[in-house]
């Protein structure tokens, strides 16, 4: 499937429809939402749901979600952005990673750490009454589109909200989250987040 040609047909007909509905997305860091926001602010009302349980150590934890909300600030959008901060519940992403700490990243562990923050998502998106879900994590080349879009309909199903599909890489999504965070001088760090991905950043 092509998640990103699905998502233009799905703004298509909300376009025709005159229709602006609420997107509670989920962010990972304010570099990857850049581009995200500044292409779906045009269609949706937006609400950055920051939950990232996984980001190591706690004093990273401060400063990305710190330079998200600036980000928020700054920017100018077409529909307003909103910002809404989770838990950082650093032990239950522990629990979840436990017996997957020696696997490569891009695997099974991180496949459930997409679980963990998209099921956050689409539980707040049901109990607050959001027309869809998303994340930005899509964007990176580096994380699993096909993977992300699949558990993110699935979750769907379990929580009876819509998830929107995407791949935000494509159509030169990341090359221009890359010239935003420049724009707006945005940290960029060098590795995902988690522990596990530090010590794979610096073995590399």
């Amino acid at each position: 499937m092509n998640y990103q040609k699905e998502l233009e047909k799905l703004i298509e007909g909300l376009v025709r429809e005159r229709k602006v509905p609420r997107l509670l997305l989920h962010s990972c860091c304010a570099p990857c939402s850049s581009y995200v926001l500044e292409y779906l602010s045009n269609y949706f009302e937006i609400t950055i749901l920051y939950y990232n349980p996984n980001i190591y150590p706690e004093s990273e934890y401060t400063k990305r979600i710190l330079e998200q909300q600036t980000l928020i600030g700054e920017m100018r959008t077409q529909h307003p952005v909103a910002f809404m901060a989770g838990n950082y519940d650093k032990e239950l992403f522990y629990e979840m990673a436990k017996g997957l700490e020696h696997l490569k990243e891009g695997g099974e562990r991180c496949f459930k750490c997409y679980e963990l923050r998209l099921r956050e998502a689409a539980q707040v998106a049901g109990e607050c009454g959001f027309d869809y879900f998303a994340t930005t994590l899509s964007i990176s080349p580096l994380k699993n589109a096909v993977k992300l879009n699949e558990i993110g309909m699935r979750l769907a199903g379990e929580y009876g909200v819509a998830y929107l599909p995407s791949d935000f890489k494509k159509k030169n999504g990341y090359k221009r989250s890359i010239e935003l965070s420049k724009k707006y001088g945005l940290y960029r760090q060098d590795y995902c987040g988690c522990e596990f991905s530090v010590a794979a950043a610096h073995k590399a």
